[in-house]
């Protein structure tokens, strides 16, 4: 088993592990309705999930720009292919 790692701020804790698995304080997740849970190398990362998918705001602030084929030619203007 790998050496504890350092608590990195006072929100830092040690929890008992159960036969349930392990119980996070509701205060470590204020304002947090669902988190991904992601079993790492020798650690475990519990990550909110934003409530609203980055990749639905694409186009809500489109660029203007002096081309009127940016769409078919996407990747001419931004890779130059």
């Amino acid at each position: 088993m790998p050496a504890a790692l350092p608590l990195l701020d006072s929100q830092a804790m040690k929890a008992r592990v159960t036969d349930a698995g392990v119980l996070i304080p509701k205060d470590f997740l204020l304002g947090v309705s669902e988190v991904d849970i992601r079993k790492g190398d020798h650690c475990l990362f519990v990550v909110p999930v934003e409530e609203v998918d980055p990749i639905l705001e694409l186009g809500d602030s489109p660029v203007t720009c002096d081309v009127s084929d940016a769409s078919a030619r996407h990747d001419f203007y931004v890779i130059g292919a």
